[in-house]
């Protein structure tokens, strides 16, 4: 009877450990691997125990139940406790020149008596012998291997009448022991295989190679400090060449018949499943199937991984010859007889595991939202630990993958937030870089308000002593152009010192609706215009009408335009777009000037900060624009060339402000 039932699962998930590699998806036949939040986590009801996932998994993530405990307490009762040792022993104890030796260690660990399972596998061999040689038409696949029978009764239910109805080797040879030594014998399987350990309760308990080494170790017994010892009876023969491909074959002596062609073998993750699904076509179904989930036993995940697949081979094959030299053939004769008619049947139960298959529309609509809308996009690199696109697409809708483990869509989910990313740290930086112009220029402001009115009553009553001096003195005296550069340059001082109220002023936006279109018109009305310039407008607003204060935006325009103009002494077009979307209204200001530095252009909103000539400029134009923007909540950039190299030269401004918010509040 199959024990499906534990406590505790037998193959199971380290999530410390785990770093969605996705090997385990790759390397698991039945896909009983679910990958949530990165984690991979075993499906215990879909897993068949191959241990594909504790081999490929480096960093020890996957793991599985333990009984060495289990077997140490049995080990100190006063019960009888039979080892019963796999056939593919001496793969894994390749240091142990003697077999002898490795008895001896396993008698001195506490074991009653220690045995081969290899002779159950020449009695399973028998059986299997009368199914291959047998006229009849039904055929079977083989059932020695636990994981194998899982996979069929899970995955191919329909199919579990045609697994072979003979025990394993195991189990054969447990029935053997307790006919020999009685029901009330504790019985250890050691050997390759997890699946074992929840493959029959005929068995009290069963460890690993590597649990056992280990057991070996904390006792510290070796070969050198043992008494070697032969196996307990029954003795075995061909059976021990059972765990390597073709065994069963091998055990019996039966050559494969191509001619015939009634024999698929067939081991490792993939090919096991390529050959129970093409009999389950019907491709192959007049053959018998001799399967192994790993490359043969003797690559099992129980095994400590000391050496290569074919080395190992070597091992047993060596093993075997030198057995079967000196095998007492007529003692393994009786044996045999002795055991002829022992039950060895076996029977199974199917335990369904298949999942529905998703809608087509459904694996559509989920390529689309992963960007693999063209079938070129499918790229089936496996990447994920899935066969093809669609595997992993349908594994997604099952719920036992994410999107996210397809590398392609991820690598452009990851450029996609790299450019948000980008976007938002642009954003981010002309914000901050805002606030610092704001608070620069809060601060002149006030020093800017304070001088301005200090300077206002004295220059005053300089500009108009100088007007009074200059009425009074002769046009043709030596004074009269003295007189006149004091009050030129005391009329441009209280032009300064005007600019610098502007700046500094802290009133309130007086805004009212009113057409854009007219406001540019009328800023335009504001400047003097050089024959050599020319200015167009490009009017692509679907609604004209802003909340504005007219007076402070023609300000803010004419400074714009009035600098554009000035930065094509030669000549050139002056472009102003206007263009809205959804609330917001844009102003672009394009001149085909000399363009600003790069240096400059963080430069340009600065107080005092120009690049005309002496007595050219204040510095305050650019800045109070920026000023009258900001107190409208609007935006204000830039784009420059100086490079004629790059292209062509000159500045743009853009103005964004909102169409109907309430400025006062």
């Amino acid at each position: 009877m199959i024990n499906t039932v534990h406590d505790n699962p037998l193959v199971y998930t380290i999530p410390d450990r785990c770093k969605m590699c996705y090997t385990c998806v790759r390397e698991c036949p039945a896909k009983a691997i679910r990958i949530s939040n990165g984690q991979a986590e075993v499906i215990h009801d879909r897993c068949i125990a191959c241990g594909n996932c504790i081999k490929v998994c480096t960093r020890k993530a996957k793991n599985f139940r333990k009984s060495s405990d289990q077997v140490g307490f049995m080990l100190r009762q006063h019960e009888t406790t039979i080892a019963m040792i796999a056939p593919s022993f001496p793969a894994d104890f390749q240091e142990i020149n003697d077999y002898k030796s490795l008895v001896g260690m396993t008698r001195k660990l506490g074991f009653d008596l220690v045995t081969e399972v290899s002779f159950g596998a020449d009695l399973v061999a028998l059986r299997y012998k009368n199914f291959l040689t047998s006229d009849s038409k039904k055929r079977y696949i083989s059932s020695d291997c636990p994981a194998i029978v899982n996979f069929v009764r899970k995955y191919h239910p329909h199919l579990t009448d045609s697994l072979a109805p003979v025990v394993s080797p195991v189990m054969a040879l447990a029935r053997v022991l307790r006919k020999m030594h009685g029901e009330h014998v504790k019985l250890v399987f050691i050997g390759p295989c997890v699946a074992k350990k929840d493959e029959s309760d005929e068995i009290d308990a069963t460890i690993t190679f590597s649990e056992f080494q280990e057991m070996l170790e904390a006792e510290n017994i070796t070969a050198e400090n043992v008494e070697k010892s032969e196996f307990d009876p029954p003795h075995s023969g061909r059976g021990a060449i059972f765990p390597i491909s073709r065994g069963i074959l091998q055990a019996i002596n039966l050559q494969e018949n191509l001619f015939k062609g009634n024999i698929v073998v067939a081991e490792g993750r993939v090919n096991f499943k390529e050959a129970i699904q093409e009999f389950d076509y019907g491709l192959i179904n007049d053959h018998h199937l001799e399967l192994l989930c790993c490359e043969g036993c003797i690559m099992g995940p129980g095994m400590s991984g000391k050496g290569k697949r074919y080395e190992n081979r070597a091992y047993i094959t060596n093993y075997v010859k030198h057995k079967m030299q000196n095998i007492d053939v007529e003692e393994w004769e009786k044996q045999l007889e002795a055991f002829k008619d022992l039950d060895l049947s076996r029977s199974f139960k199917q335990d369904d595991r298949r999942v529905e298959m998703p809608a087509i529309q459904e694996i559509e609509k989920l390529y689309i939202e992963m960007g693999k809308d063209k079938p070129e996009d499918r790229l089936n690199c496996q990447a994920c630990g899935y066969e093809s696109c669609e595997e992993h697409a349908i594994a997604v809708l099952r719920g036992l993958a994410e999107p996210d483990m397809c590398l392609p869509y991820t690598i452009e989910k990851l450029h996609n937030s790299i450019e948000q990313l980008n976007e938002k740290n642009s954003s981010l930086s002309q914000m901050q870089q805002a606030l610092k112009q704001s608070e620069k220029l809060a601060h002149l402001g006030q020093l800017s308000a304070g001088i301005a009115h200090e300077l206002n009553n004295p220059l005053g009553v300089v500009i108009m002593y100088s007007n009074m001096l200059l009425d009074e003195c002769e046009k043709d005296s030596e004074l009269y152009d003295d007189f006149q550069m004091i009050a030129q340059q005391a009329s441009r001082c209280k032009n300064i010192v005007g600019d610098l109220l502007n700046f500094a002023r802290k009133n309130q936006v007086k805004h009212h609706q009113m057409n854009l279109m007219d406001l540019i018109t009328k800023s335009i009305q504001s400047l003097i215009v050089p024959e050599n310039v020319q200015i167009k407008t490009q009017n692509r607003l679907r609604n004209p009408n802003i909340m504005v204060d007219e007076e402070q935006m023609i300000q803010a325009l004419t400074n714009i335009m009035r600098n554009g103009i000035e930065a094509m002494p030669e000549g050139g077009v002056l472009n102003v777009n206007l263009y809205d979307k959804e609330d917001n209204i844009y102003i672009e200001i394009e001149d085909e000037g000399t363009g600003i530095s790069e240096e400059n252009r963080e430069k340009i909103f600065t107080p005092f900060f120009t690049t005309k000539g002496i007595g050219k400029g204040t510095g305050l134009g650019l800045p109070t624009t920026y000023g009258i923007i900001k107190m409208h909540k609007g935006k204000i950039s830039l784009t420059s060339n100086d490079n004629p190299g790059n292209g062509k030269t000159g500045t743009c401004f853009i103005i964004e402000l909102k169409r109907n918010r309430n400025l006062n509040q």
